[in-house]
């Protein structure tokens, strides 16, 4: 059995997954914002009510945000920032009494579509949440691309490629720079092109029902993304690329996005294909789980 958990900032859930990666127990708690010691309490505790539930104990896979300093083994990079600086892998696995794996949230989405989901069986994948943030991670042959620096996948905190006109400098990031790709792609980047307080999704609506403004700023969007994805593309070269996160749910980036990136792309043809999520919200956890390959 294997036990994934999905460490958030507003909840923690836990799934566990057997052999073929079918759900046997789900459950989820409140986060505790900005406590250390009792994250770790309520991911002990997720653990221990997965394994009693099901009866069995299990590998445990954590997704959370930021990643682990391969120079320091401590969190870095996390909008959690209650976990910054803290050596997380080693607390957990000490206070579960066994070896624990931990990625970033973007990567163990790309595992969970990688293995078993909208990209099951393709060499190279590239899953790109796309919601309050834009993350990325990279699976190859199922196994998920860390990097020197773990940060392999972070597409969002590159420069917006081929910035034009108002795209350069860019908006501020919160990284520090200006300009990133987040900026734009992101759920707050797409409202502020708009009009900076409309919703994300309700600007996509109202592009579907013909509203010029919001058709003219959802063709931006598109444009853009497809700019961002065709830099990736010549890079990694992926088979399939993900899409999840809120963003996701736009029907058209599907048809549109492909079509655009074409001229960005140093290939005579692309055959990438641009898939929705097949597990949804569920892509994170379930990844967290599959952390753990059979071996």
């Amino acid at each position: 059995m294997r036990i994934g958990i999905d460490l958030g900032g507003t909840k923690i859930e836990a799934i566990a997954i057997d052999a073929g990666g079918l759900e046997r127990f789900r459950t989820r708690v409140v986060a505790p914002r900005g406590d250390y010691d009792a994250t770790l309490e309520a991911i002990a505790a997720l653990v221990a009510a997965v394994e009693e539930t099901v009866g069995a104990r299990g590998s445990v896979g954590i997704g959370m945000p930021g990643t682990i300093s391969p120079a320091t083994g401590l969190v870095k990079n996390a909008n959690s920032t209650w976990l910054n600086g803290r050596p997380l892998a080693e607390d957990v696995s000490r206070r579960l009494e066994r070896p624990v794996r931990l990625a970033n949230d973007a990567n163990c989405f790309a595992l969970s579509e990688a293995t078993d989901g909208a990209a099951t069986g393709a060499p190279v994948v590239f899953g790109v949440i796309i919601g309050t943030g834009v993350g990325g991670g990279v699976v190859v042959n199922g196994r998920v691309v860390v990097g020197a620096h773990a940060i392999a996948g972070e597409w969002g905190h590159n420069p917006l490629p081929a910035a034009r006109g108002p795209e350069s400098p860019g908006p501020a990031c919160y990284c520090g720079r200006r300009g990133c790709i987040e900026t734009f792609l992101s759920g707050p980047g797409l409202t502020r092109d708009y009009d900076g307080v409309t919703a994300a999704t309700e600007i996509a609506g109202r592009a579907m029902a013909g509203e010029r403004r919001a058709a003219d700023c959802l063709t931006r969007y598109e444009e853009r993304m497809a700019r961002a994805l065709a830099s990736v593309i010549n890079v990694v070269d992926p088979d399939v690329i993900v899409l999840g996160g809120g963003l996701s749910n736009i029907e058209r980036l599907y048809d549109q996005v492909p079509r655009l990136w074409g001229a960005h792309v140093f290939s005579d043809r692309v055959t990438t294909r641009l898939v929705g999520a097949r597990h949804g919200d569920s892509s994170g956890v379930r990844g967290a789980a599959w952390l753990w390959p059979s071996e």
